[in-house]
């Protein structure tokens, strides 16, 4: 056993262990590969995905609806996407939310209660938010400061998990105690992501310690920015462009893996805090919610390496050795083009697209709005061709939310927890649906292809 309070050892401090885990490893790679052709024998459905790429219903919800497809003359066709919150078009949504300060608030409220608020009932939900932002100074001394390191999803996993123990009825999967828990999650989130960051910046990067608690009466786009930036000071246009990007990123239907993972954990009658946590951990991944923090680095190695961010030739002739795995990481993937669900175009990149834009003006930065710009369509147009793809190949949100966060000052490292702070609303208000109607535990059925062979004592093995 290791000492008590000993780190965990890497694989190169293992020493004479070394040796002993090489081989383990083989053998793992020995005996834990399946046969490909046995997924096509038995008809299963990689990721819950059919042939064509269709989601397989596991579900039914009345949260959300993604919508890729129209029939027309009984045939499917490709057609814009769309995303509704609660029935409502998001693309309406936005446009009806323009001049409103506490947009994310109202959606949340949609997403919860199934309708936007009357003016009285979004105020009922400001003062319980004003009341709940807060953690107090010995959580934050105790537990967010704690184990700092630069990747915050972990830390709002540790902090969410640990906010159990300062629940009186954590357990309580009923109605009340699950709608208080996700107003508290809601609201507490945002400060438990701000807080890690400065946390650590200053114990990881020796850099002073700055702790700005949240002003009464913001909005939440608001508190983030007063209470990220040292100067605490914002631009309306900044608030309202963070405001939209929540509020995109609020929900996506029943069947994002993160989302999933809400209904699959919550379908066992856990605790809300186990919940939440899961579905954190799951939408840290790389192919859900760490998506724009690659395309980010990608357009970091295009600006590096594209010596005329105007020359459209120059970058068709980039980004095709991008594809063919000649540069950047070699994977032969443009990030943040094409999605899972949509073809034509990704509502929410659409939404997004037009306030970055309106923010580039701003700060002085429409050249580059412009190099994301051609990317976009000049990437969409070499992907059909060299891939041979029939269907059209749309950026997708996680395009320009990079861009957008860049531009508001936001670090790399709270990229995918605002993504977090987002979908808390969406989580919670599945969560709710989940127990409410009383579904059964969610256990899908794998196809066991393995042999069966008899026990051999250890002496004949």
């Amino acid at each position: 056993m290791l000492e008590e309070n000993k780190e965990m050892l890497s694989l190169d401090e293992m020493g004479e262990l070394k040796g002993d885990f090489s081989y383990l490893l083989g053998e793992l790679d020995k005996n834990h590969r399946i046969d490909q052709n046995l997924y096509s024998e038995y008809d299963v459905k990689r990721g819950l995905r059919d042939a064509n790429g269709k989601g397989v219903l596991t579900g039914l919800t009345e949260v959300s609806d993604v919508i890729a497809f129209d029939r027309v003359d009984g045939v499917q066709v490709p057609c814009d996407g769309r995303l509704y919150y609660q029935g409502i078009n998001v693309i309406d949504l936005v446009k009806g939310l323009e001049n409103r300060r506490y947009g994310f608030e109202e959606v949340t409220f949609l997403l919860l209660f199934g309708r936007l608020p009357k003016e009285e009932e979004l105020d009922r939900l400001l003062r319980i938010n004003m009341q709940l932002q807060d953690l107090g100074a010995r959580f934050v001394r105790d537990v967010v400061m704690k184990a700092s390191n630069g990747n915050i999803m972990n830390a709002l996993q540790r902090c969410v998990l640990t906010l159990y123990t300062y629940d009186d009825n954590p357990d309580s999967v009923e109605a009340e105690d699950v709608l208080r828990q996700s107003l508290e999650l809601i609201n507490k989130i945002p400060l438990i992501a701000v807080y890690s960051y400065h946390s650590y910046l200053h114990f990881r990067k020796d850099e002073a310690l700055v702790i700005r608690n949240p002003k009464k009466g913001l909005s939440l786009s608001e508190n983030i920015l007063q209470m990220l930036r040292p100067d605490g000071k914002f631009t309306q246009l900044e608030a309202k462009v963070l405001d939209i990007a929540l509020i995109v990123h609020a929900d996506h239907g029943g069947g994002n893996n993160s989302t999933f993972t809400t209904h699959v954990v919550s379908s066992t009658g856990t605790d809300t805090y186990s919940s939440v946590a899961a579905s954190i951990g799951s939408l840290k991944g790389p192919k859900h919610g760490g998506a724009n923090l690659k395309v980010q680095e990608m357009f970091d190695h295009l600006f590096e390496n594209i010596k005329d961010i105007e020359d459209e030739t120059e970058i068709e002739n980039y980004l095709t050795r991008i594809l063919d795995g000649e540069v950047f990481d070699h994977a032969g993937l443009i990030y943040g083009m094409g999605h899972a669900v949509y073809t034509l175009s990704d509502p929410r990149e659409v939404i997004l697209k037009e306030y970055a834009r309106k923010l580039a003006a701003e700060k002085g930065l429409t050249k580059e709005f412009a190099f994301y710009d051609r990317v976009e369509h000049i990437a969409s147009r070499i992907i059909m061709n060299r891939r041979n793809v029939h269907k059209a190949v749309s950026a997708n949100v996680d395009f320009y939310s990079g861009f957008v966060y860049g531009m508001l000052g936001i670090p790399r490292e709270l990229f995918t927890p605002l993504f977090a702070i987002a979908r808390i609303s969406g989580w919670s208000a599945h969560r709710l649906e989940e127990l409410m109607n009383n579904s059964k535990i969610i256990r899908p059925a794998y196809k066991y292809v393995g042999v069966h062979v008899p026990y051999v004592n250890v002496e004949d093995r």
